[in-house]
């Protein structure tokens, strides 16, 4: 069953909708929910496939923060990164897991919104930095700039933007929103890893599988297309 399938998927029911709409599968979000509660009440699991009860992530108080060598405020950012009609500006964030168990480097392409995720032991920013530059390296010349919170992991912003070939720069202290791509994907990645994993326990593989789950969702801003679609349609037309 079509319905069934996609939600094994982890797809919500108004993504489940919006494509089967699109491929003359048509069933409201409305009807979806009402079947995943029959379904419960009849001792049925896909109501686990729902990310309802899946609190979204925040940093804590414990976010390091550092003074930045020769920061560059998102003030002096190009407009353009704003309207996203431009392919290749990036958000990057990190996710820690349970205390002293390493941490997700996490980056997201504001135009197609790619999701990429890479665990490293800790959240230093030696290991964030050759995390972001190896993420990033296979798409080079569609990396224009890359906006960071201002976490002590990012002191090593020059050396990205150097290697890269970008412009790296600072959203306000306390202002998530202004990251909100990224902030809205780590909330999703919770449903997979959730807050306080272990991360020792996560293989790379896990990540991979969680990492492909996100891309492979179709989202409603992209008209029910899937990022990873979209995205490697970016890179070939480029």
């Amino acid at each position: 069953m079509y319905v069934e399938l996609t939600l094994s998927w982890h797809w919500s029911p108004e993504q489940i909708s919006g494509i089967g709409k699109l491929i003359g599968l048509p069933v409201s979000h409305e009807w979806i929910y009402r079947h995943v509660a029959a379904d419960k009440t009849r001792g049925g699991k896909l109501y686990k496939t729902l990310r309802q009860g899946h609190k979204r992530y925040r940093k804590g108080s414990n976010s390091k923060r550092a003074v930045i060598p020769e920061p560059i405020s998102i003030d002096d950012r190009p407009a353009i990164v704003d309207t996203r009609e431009r392919f290749g500006d990036w958000e990057v964030d990190t996710v820690l897991g349970r205390h002293g168990s390493g941490a997700l480097v996490t980056l997201a392409e504001r135009k197609s919104r790619l999701y990429l995720v890479r665990r490293v032991d800790a959240r230093r920013a030696t290991d964030v930095r050759d995390a972001i530059i190896d993420m990033l390296m296979p798409y080079a010349d569609h990396v224009h700039t890359i906006t960071a919170d201002n976490g002590s992991e990012f002191v090593e912003h020059k050396a990205i933007a150097e290697a890269l070939g970008a412009e790296f720069y600072f959203a306000h202290p306390y202002s998530s929103w202004e990251r909100g791509l990224n902030e809205n994907c780590n909330g999703l990645l919770r449903q997979f890893i959730p807050k306080g994993t272990d991360l020792r326990l996560i293989t790379d593989e896990d990540v991979r599988w969680a990492e492909k789950r996100l891309n492979l969702r179709p989202r409603k801003c992209l008209g029910f297309r899937q990022p990873e679609v979209v995205f490697q349609e970016y890179l070939q037309a480029a």
